[in-house]
């Protein structure tokens, strides 16, 4: 639900995945794509994309993080650790 909320409305989706720089960052971009996408259509994409990337990555960190803190908390898996 986030990854359409990043589409949708990049900076809102930000704000809600906890990315205030990443939002604040996305509205400069959104009015600079919006004055130069009237030339270059394509420059329309790039405040989501943006978005979504970045929501993507932060996940990543999340899941990343979580798993460390597993592997340090319970020990490797039971195939790793001869």
């Amino acid at each position: 639900m986030i990854y359409v909320l990043a589409a949708l409305l990049p900076p809102l989706g930000l704000l809600l995945n906890g990315q205030p720089f990443s939002a604040i960052f996305n509205v400069l971009l959104i009015v600079f794509c919006a004055i130069f996408g009237l030339f270059f259509h394509i420059l329309l994409l790039v405040p989501s994309a943006h978005a979504i990337i970045a929501v993507h990555m932060k996940r990543e960190e999340r899941r990343h993080r979580e798993m460390v803190e597993a592997v340090r908390r319970y020990g490797p898996p039971p195939p790793y650790r001869y």
